[in-house]
């Protein structure tokens, strides 16, 4: 699909606000409500937009500490991958992981209570798993950059 710099404009805008209304969107790119809402579509269409989320205050919601948790594999045995991966889907506390290259195979990016909550799921949870090595865990102090909008 090929994307032009209008549809970047509105992508830009939704990044800031995804509340913005057609009407909203058509002021900002000079388009009418209608023509605005018919890109927002053919891009929620195209998969360019994937959805739509709140963003929630951590620390208002008692979840003051966050941690990014590398993880090393002892075995890459596919049935103990997939009850290691299984874990990461449905611990509410793990937010977001990904595979990587180098000596950790797993980053974890978690929000807990507090550090004896994490120490639960780090020594509980995620070390007992026959198919982890390793866990190193950094506790972020502070973020000094919040979640960006992609560059568009």
């Amino acid at each position: 699909m090929q994307v032009d710099a209008t549809d970047l404009r509105m992508l830009t805008a939704l990044q800031r606000d995804a509340q913005l209304t057609a009407q909203e969107l058509g002021e900002i790119l000079h388009l009418s409500p209608s023509q605005a809402g018919r890109r927002r579509q053919r891009l929620e269409g195209a998969g360019i937009i994937e959805g739509y989320r709140a963003r929630l205050s951590a620390r208002a919601l008692g979840l003051a500490v966050q941690a990014f948790v590398q993880v090393q594999m002892a075995t890459h045995a596919p049935e103990k991958v997939r009850t290691f991966t299984r874990i990461l889907s449905t611990r509410p506390e793990i937010t977001s992981a990904w595979t990587l290259t180098g000596e950790a195979d797993y980053l974890l990016r978690v929000y807990c209570e507090d550090l004896a909550a994490l120490n639960t799921l780090i020594h509980e949870i995620l070390l007992p798993h026959p198919a982890v090595a390793r866990v190193q865990s950094q506790i972020v102090m502070d973020q000094l950059k919040a979640d960006a909008p992609l560059p568009t």
